[in-house]
């Protein structure tokens, strides 16, 4: 009996059997920002709303995941007439579409420290498609009230393109309004639930 119970408690604590921590995004110290091309110059803008939550695997990191979920009206580029015509049909069509959804299915180790390929399906506009985002993994540490948090950074470029967001203006002599590459960095903190 003394052997089982010691065997049990030996399991129990061996990281190989240790459970994935679940983080859910802290949005006082996050963001989700964009940036596009627009004629000569870039302009950038956000998205306030959103949340998602990390299952992290310590011991394993290749074991995690993660979710997330951006409400689109929340799109916020300082110009209300801007962004009223960026919430319209002519571009993410908020009624149709609410959210852009993130969902990983694979989480893959780089040869650079503390930096993932995260592999998962990313829906927007009506469109999915399986993407890859460089993840850089910041670290864990403990806040001032002893609440675990964890740092993950993200930067991308997306084609609008692909997700059949494909509204632009031609310019006289030549050329078109908008670029189609978008870049997306988002800063994540995430604290243990």
């Amino acid at each position: 009996m003394r052997k089982t119970i010691l065997a049990v408690l030996v399991l129990a604590a061996c990281p190989l059997f240790a459970a994935p921590e679940t983080f859910v995004i802290d949005k006082s110290h996050s963001s989700v920002e964009f940036r596009i091309k627009h004629m000569m110059s870039i302009v950038a803008g956000r998205f306030v709303e959103y949340s998602g939550s990390i299952n992290a695997d310590r011991d394993t990191p290749a074991n995690s995941s993660v979710e997330f979920t951006i409400q689109t009206a929340s799109i916020n580029t300082h110009t209300a007439d801007r962004d009223k015509h960026l919430r319209s049909a002519d571009f993410f069509d908020v009624e149709k579409y609410p959210t852009i959804t993130f969902k990983s299915v694979k989480v893959v180790p780089t040869s650079t420290k503390d930096t993932y390929d995260v592999l998962g399906d990313l829906t927007m506009h009506g469109v999915t498609k399986r993407i890859k985002l460089p993840v850089v993994f910041n670290g864990f540490g403990k806040d001032p009230q002893g609440m675990e948090r964890a740092g993950f950074s993200i930067e991308t470029k997306l084609n609008r393109n692909d997700y059949g967001i494909v509204w632009n203006k031609a310019l006289n002599p030549g050329g078109v309004l908008l670029g189609d590459d978008v870049t997306v960095e988002i800063e994540i903190e995430a604290v243990k639930k």
